[in-house]
């Protein structure tokens, strides 16, 4: 039944007309026993009669004929009772007067004008909200027909973040979801009811529940949730062939807002996350609050998320600086977007260029550096040896000079594990670079230091992506080795963790991150396929390639015989022992290093790094060939 949003006011006033004789005959029946009914009958019709009268004239001089029912609220229900009770009182005074004063009926119960108010409050009121119901139902069923159906969704998760995205479901129809139920692991929990929706059972029960219920999609709803819940959940649903999504991990939500539009499918970064440990986060804010920030390779996958997180503790300036103009711009774009208020400045240099670098840190003057500028692709670099060592070496050393000379307070460095035994170019550059900054903070005192950690997940040329890429071409996904294994992180995690080891350095720190357990490339490379509702060596073959000039079967995070100290937090490292060149023997080497790249030197600089870096084996390393550049 179509119920119109303007529903006509003469409808009503029939409607109210036709229960107005139903109220008080129902009032006079619910007084009275049947037989004594024709002893009142006279009272009743003259009440009847009064009522239809100064009813629908009362009614009409509070508006109830001029409002539109459809979009009823607590403020028509408090235009309904004080309507009603007005009408009530003045039929009850007729009424009295007429058999009191004028005697114009025998006998008349009283307790019938009570009874007449209750029903008549019942009937008018439930008329009209039965009206704004209809109206409700008629309008979420053509926008399900404009839209598609309503969708039934089961909430894995009945936390804050599950409780929040009911509440949105409820309060927001258009979006044609309804929630079924809960599943929590919670025992405080189970059976109870949340905003009318109830706890169904514990995430094990998710394949019982699935073939109970009427379910159309899956939602995780735990940003906190480790990887192995999720990887959970989504075995079932793929084996039951259930949609399932998930909300964004808790370090993708920081500075965010829940709500249900930040849902998106299940993603390999969401199987691999771990449990968060947060804290000192006031250290973090103390740390960048009103300062002036710059991070260097801003453009990048690290250093964009450099620049999110510190964003969102208000610094009184980011400088975003880097060599692509593309890429910085689109980093401007999203801080501006996100972070309206906030001074936000582009800067395009090569991190090599020393008289630019001067005149940048001398015009902005920043307190902080994150310097996250760097060449990183392995294979890559293993043909460029030149420009890795002028880029990764040269540049980070013009940073930190220039930051010295600028009196900067806090400088922190990118670094990564293949810098430890490196067997290539883009790990030796890097150790290298990580001997720049540790040897600057014995020097001068100042608050630098090293952050280490692996590989992170969904970074632009890393090995996700080109997976994604090969799935959605139909294959096949090329893995090196049957046993290559990586560590891995996501990037938001990662970057969380380098604010952490910001705020507890105090100069001169190498910090090595917690990543977990390596991870077997090849089960990355068969998550993702099935990620992609698809089968390893059924849908999408898997090649095995080979491992490529300057790889390793596996990473380390430090070298053998350095020992490492606990911090503050639990998934942050100090190492040891780390500067192994240091003063004016690291100064000399570097300068031959740079006039070797600059001469195009490579062989003897590949000499020279197997030299100076403890454990290095790069001479090891077969000649490259450009065959892969992830």
């Amino acid at each position: 039944m179509k119920i119109p949003t303007k529903f006509r006011n003469r409808y009503l006033l029939v409607a109210d007309a036709l229960l107005v004789v139903i109220s008080v005959t129902v009032s006079y029946y619910l007084r009275l026993d049947l037989d004594a009914i024709p002893d009142y009958l006279s009272s009743m019709l003259w009440m009847i009669a009064v009522a239809f009268v100064v009813k629908p004239v009362v009614y009409f001089s509070f508006g109830l004929y001029r409002r539109l029912w459809a979009y009823a609220s607590t403020q028509e229900l408090k235009l309904i009772t004080t309507s009603v009770t007005a009408a009530s009182v003045l039929v009850s005074l007729v009424m009295l007067t007429l058999f009191y004063s004028l005697h114009v009926f025998r006998s008349f119960p009283r307790s019938v004008l009570a009874i007449d108010f209750l029903l008549s409050l019942a009937f008018v009121g439930g008329l009209r909200f039965a009206l704004r119901l209809l109206a409700e139902s008629n309008a979420l069923a053509t926008h399900a027909r404009q839209h598609g159906a309503i969708k039934h969704v089961l909430i894995v998760g009945a936390g804050n973040a599950g409780v929040l995205m009911v509440r949105e479901m409820q309060k927001n129809k258009q979006i044609n979801i309804i929630p079924v139920g809960f599943l929590d692991d919670d025992a405080a929990k189970q059976k109870h009811q949340i905003h009318d929706v109830q706890v169904l059972g514990p995430i094990s029960d998710l394949a019982r529940v699935l073939d109970t219920r009427y379910v159309d999609e899956v939602v995780i709803a735990i940003p906190s949730a480790p990887g192995h819940v999720v990887r959970t959940v989504a075995d079932v649903c793929r084996l039951k062939g259930m949609p399932f999504r998930t909300m964004p991990g808790i370090y993708e939500l920081l500075g965010g807002k829940v709500s249900v539009n930040r849902l998106r499918e299940v993603d390999i970064t969401d199987l691999l996350r771990r449990e968060p440990v947060r804290i000192n986060d006031e250290l973090i804010g103390a740390s960048l609050a009103g300062r002036s920030v710059l991070v260097t390779g801003a453009g990048g996958s690290i250093g964009r998320e450099i620049c999110r997180q510190v964003a969102r503790w208000g610094p009184s300036e980011l400088i975003l600086l880097g060599h692509g103009e593309d890429s910085i711009f689109e980093t401007l774009w999203e801080m501006r977007e996100a972070f309206p208020g906030l001074l936000v400045r582009p800067v395009i240099a090569d991190t090599r260029d020393l008289p630019r670098m001067q005149m940048i840190f001398n015009e902005h003057r920043p307190q902080v550096v994150f310097h996250a500028a760097a060449h990183k692709h392995v294979p890559l670099m293993e043909i460029n040896i030149e420009d890795a060592v002028t880029n990764n070496i040269l540049g980070t050393r013009t940073v930190v000079d220039v930051a010295i000379a600028n009196n900067v307070e806090r400088l922190v460095m990118i670094s990564t594990d293949k810098a430890i035994r490196p067997v290539n170019i883009m790990g030796a550059t890097k150790r290298m670079a990580e001997m720049i900054v540790l040897d600057a903070a014995e020097r001068t005192g100042r608050y630098f230091s090293v952050v280490r950690f692996g590989n992170v997940l969904g970074s632009r040329g890393s090995v996700v992506p080109l997976f994604k890429r090969q799935i959605a071409s139909g294959g096949p996904v090329t893995v090196t080795h049957p046993d290559m294994k990586r560590y891995f992180m996501t990037i938001p995690e990662a970057v969380y963790l380098v604010l952490q080891a910001f705020a507890l350095g105090r100069g001169g720190e190498m910090f090595v991150l917690n990543m977990g357990q390596q991870v077997r490339i090849l089960d990355l490379a068969e998550d993702l396929i099935r990620l992609s509702g698809l089968e390893p060596d059924r849908d999408i073959e898997i090649v095995f390639t080979g491992i490529r000039p300057g790889e390793k079967l596996s990473e380390d995070l430090w070298d053998e015989g350095v020992t490492s100290q606990s911090t503050q937090h639990p998934d942050i490292f100090r190492l040891d022992g780390q500067n192994s060149l240091r003063g004016e023997a690291l100064q000399k080497s570097i300068e031959e290093l740079v006039h070797l790249a600059q001469h195009g030197d490579a062989p003897t600089i590949v000499r020279l790094l197997d030299e100076l870096i403890p454990g290095s084996a790069i001479r090891s390393t077969p000649p490259a060939e450009m065959t892969s550049i992830d």
